[in-house]
């Protein structure tokens, strides 16, 4: 995998281009389990006890947004979080939505 797309900090948009192929943004989710590819975007249903962990888990979230300046786009009910990444300046998945990603994943360890 391209060292751009490890863990690291998030890089501006302008002038960037979106992961050219499918099968790329596929190879890439190899090490994001349960992550998927879904609409030109990034997508994963987390799983809490209660809304109290739930948005212990968007604050956290949030944290992750500004540190990175790459937002995603939730959808946040009692016990879930759907996490959305696409990089919607550039029609689709690009290395910034793999980092934001991983960092979530961490959020798990």
């Amino acid at each position: 995998m391209p060292s751009d797309l490890r863990p690291g900090t998030c890089r501006a948009c302008e002038g960037g281009v979106a992961l050219s192929t499918e099968a790329e943004i596929v190879a890439a989710l190899r090490d994001l389990p349960e992550w998927i590819l879904q609409d030109q975007g990034l997508e994963r249903r987390f799983q809490f006890r209660n809304f109290y962990e739930t948005m212990a888990f968007v604050n956290a979230l949030a944290w992750i947004a500004h540190r990175e300046n790459h937002h995603p786009d939730l959808q946040v009910s009692y016990n879930t979080c759907l996490v959305r990444y696409s990089t919607h300046a550039l029609g689709g998945v690009t290395p910034n939505d793999l980092i934001c990603a991983r960092a979530v994943m961490k959020l798990l360890d």
